[in-house]
């Protein structure tokens, strides 16, 4: 695998895009406190983690991550997968829209592959006391996300929802090693985005996706952990199965804003799920 080649440029381009994104969302610091969903300070008097050790087990799972991805590209006959989409990017135009087409169908398979693989195992996580115990409370110890913390999970979580699931999309798509760049970049933007703990005014994740930072926040609250399982694009699973969770984003007393869950008595009925 050459240094700068498509496969070595999917590896390494997502984990980058989210320290840098994540950075971004540092550096606003105390500018944008009024559009925060839970107080700065309890960053640190309700998360039951360090940022130390989230920023360690964050960097482990995107090692594992980076060594699957590099298994899979070595697969016999994958690299004979790049050169015929690469063609999105040059030729005619009439072989450039159909190219974007294809390339438009396999992101919306991965999407939904995605989405099903999260949905029936993080659900599972939280069904399951054994899991949710040992496994799936470690990403629930950041009862207050913040943009670095997408990715804390236990390990066994990592490489099963986040690792083997991106890989699995990625197969099932076909989509090239050059498409998978943009594809899991999107994917980690879109994490982040989730996890960052701002209700932004404009962001384009909020204008286009339902499930976004404030759904997800409600899922870290403790009246809305048996919801809002729906991840990382669409609330669609959610819907089906009964465990969506609506809710309104407004002022909190004190300043900031607040994503407050709509307790549904149907909602509740459909869910019988118990950490």
């Amino acid at each position: 695998m050459e240094l700068f080649s498509d496969e070595a440029l999917a590896i390494v381009v997502p984990i980058l895009v989210y320290w840098v994104y994540s950075a971004m969302y540092v550096a606003l610091g105390h500018s944008m406190d009024k559009y925060r969903l839970h107080p700065r300070k309890e960053e640190d008097s309700k998360n039951l983690v360090s940022k130390r050790d989230v920023v360690m087990s964050v960097l482990l799972q995107q090692l594992v991550q980076a060594a699957v991805a590099t298994v899979i590209f070595t697969l016999p006959g994958d690299s004979s997968t790049t050169a015929p989409h690469d063609k999105y990017m040059k030729g005619s135009s009439s072989s450039s829209s159909t190219s974007y087409l294809k390339l438009a169908r396999q992101f919306a398979v991965a999407m939904a592959v995605l989405d099903g693989w999260q949905y029936a195992w993080h659900r599972y996580m939280h069904t399951n006391r054994f899991l949710y115990r040992h496994v799936h409370s470690w990403h629930h110890r950041l009862v207050v996300p913040y943009a670095f913390g997408a990715q804390y999970n236990h390990p066994a979580e990592g490489l099963l929802l986040d690792t083997l699931g991106g890989a699995l999309a990625f197969l099932a798509s076909g989509m090239s090693p050059r498409a998978s760049i943009i594809f899991f970049s999107l994917c980690t933007a879109k994490g982040v985005d989730d996890h960052c703990g701002l209700w932004l005014p404009g962001s384009v994740f909020h204008l286009c996706f339902w499930n976004n930072t404030a759904y997800h926040d409600v899922h870290h609250q403790l009246r809305g952990s048996r919801f809002n399982f729906s991840q990382p694009f669409f609330v669609t699973w959610d819907k089906v199965f009964g465990t969506h969770m609506p809710y309104v984003v407004e002022e909190r007393p004190g300043g900031g804003l607040q994503a407050r869950p709509l307790l549904i008595s149907a909602a509740s009925n459909n869910s019988a799920d118990k950490n």
